[in-house]
């Protein structure tokens, strides 16, 4: 069966966001190291599908870019109707049903990209099979929290922790 993997970085108090769903800390040059991906290249050839929330989706797709994952099966949850867009199927129907479902298709990895609504939903229904958290060494105060609120308590096996030279420490649980 395939495995859901929440793979993402949060702020050291636990935001994936500003409260507006701005990420730019992310680009922070402070933390910028040459020529490294923390596990990126790797994680994106083990999967091959996304599932996002609709204001991840908005952030995505107002980044001064290209869509990111253009060889994936992009879905993106929404409670509203929206006209089809390039690389991305909306999904209406209740997450946890959707992704009980493709867990049993055939295919790679499942990459839960957020945010915290669907982090919360997915976890809560035993869903979510890994997680790999890069923390990143910043306090925001506020903001979009990994997990929505109503999320249940979890005991997470530590698989691996890296360090790296700015400070940055990704850990990857198995659930």
């Amino acid at each position: 069966m395939r495995q859901v993997i929440l793979y993402i970085a949060a702020s050291l108090d636990g935001y994936i966001a500003r409260p507006d769903g701005s990420i730019d800390w992310l680009e922070d040059e402070t933390y910028r190291l040459e020529g490294e991906d923390y596990g990126y290249n790797s994680f994106q050839q083990a999967i091959d599908t996304t599932l996002m929330g609709n204001s991840t989706y908005k952030v995505v797709k107002g980044m001064e870019m290209p869509f990111p994952y253009p060889d994936k099966t992009n879905y993106v949850f929404t409670r509203s109707s929206h006209p089809e867009a390039a690389f991305v199927k909306f999904v209406q129907e209740d997450p946890v049903s959707f992704v009980k479902q493709l867990k049993k298709q055939e295919g790679k990895d499942i990459w839960l990209i957020g945010g915290g609504q669907l982090n919360m939903q997915l976890l809560n229904a035993r869903l979510v099979d890994e997680m790999i958290i890069t923390f990143v060494p910043l306090i925001l105060g506020r903001g979009i929290p990994l997990f929505a609120s109503g999320v249940s308590e979890k005991m997470l096996k530590v698989q691996d922790v890296a360090t790296y030279r700015n400070g940055f420490v990704q850990v990857k649980f198995k659930l």
